[in-house]
């Protein structure tokens, strides 16, 4: 997230906002099937889903509680694995890795956002960000200049230090974002971002989610019931029951 790579981003993102429409499939989707066991039964969850999202795009997926939303934004995160099917991100077929390779591919090219923030409540703001980076073959001053960085972007310069019961909700999902987005990850994937946030909290989210697609080129995944927060996308994709019913923007 240095200032170089910074700007490399930011070049892409603006000809990707001139031209989206001519922006490589990032994940590349066809005839996928997911099930799972309950009990002695096996429940169907997703069904014959084929779609692809753009790199540098901002996708809404939304849907009635049960539709498969959820399942298939853990199944382009790498969290889970489908029963059948094609599941590209960025050229790879993560279905077809092993575990220890997905956990890797994750860590590298994921950036994970939740509804209640997933936040380590003994950890700072610092040192809660600085989590993914430990991995990494960073140094610790290099660690320090990534992590001050991004707290910056997302408005928290003044707060690293706290820990989460010293934020308010806004403020532990901004710390969040920034853990998401610290290691430069291909792929932000949101699940109900807003969800547990007071109206201006989340306007302000997702104004710093919109900016993270528009200024840096990120490609934001974003799992909403709310068509406010849905409305900050580029393109809505709405699952029923299990099946893609209608892709009306994008």
């Amino acid at each position: 997230m240095n200032g170089e790579m910074k700007e490399g981003v930011r070049g892409e993102s603006d000809q990707s906002a001139a031209d989206g429409a001519g922006a490589p499939a990032l994940v590349r989707i066809e005839h996928l099937v997911k099930s799972y066991r309950r009990g002695g039964q096996i429940v169907p969850v997703l069904t014959d889903i084929s779609l692809e999202i753009r790199a540098g795009d901002f996708t809404a997926l939304m849907g009635p509680s049960g539709s498969g939303k959820s399942t298939l934004l853990n199944l382009i995160a790498g969290i889970d694995k489908p029963d059948a099917g094609l599941l590209r991100v960025d050229g790879l077929d993560i279905a077809a890795m092993s575990e220890t390779d997905l956990a890797h591919w994750r860590a590298a090219n994921v950036g994970f956002i939740f509804q209640f923030y997933n936040l380590m409540p003994v950890l700072s703001a610092y040192e809660n960000v600085e989590l993914p980076l430990l991995l990494t073959s960073l140094s610790r001053r290099e660690r320090r200049e990534r992590v001050e960085l991004t707290l910056a972007m997302v408005g928290l310069s003044d707060r690293m230090d706290h820990t989460p019961n010293e934020l308010s909700g806004g403020q532990q999902q901004r710390v969040a974002i920034a853990r998401a987005i610290v290691a430069d990850p291909t792929l932000i994937v949101a699940d109900e971002p807003t969800g547990d946030l007071d109206r201006q909290s989340a306007a302000d989210v997702l104004a710093l989610l919109n900016q993270l697609n528009r200024e840096l080129g990120k490609t934001i995944i974003m799992v909403t019931h709310d068509a406010h927060a849905a409305a900050r996308a580029r393109t809505l994709i709405h699952l029923e029951k299990g099946e893609l019913i209608a892709e009306p923007r994008g």
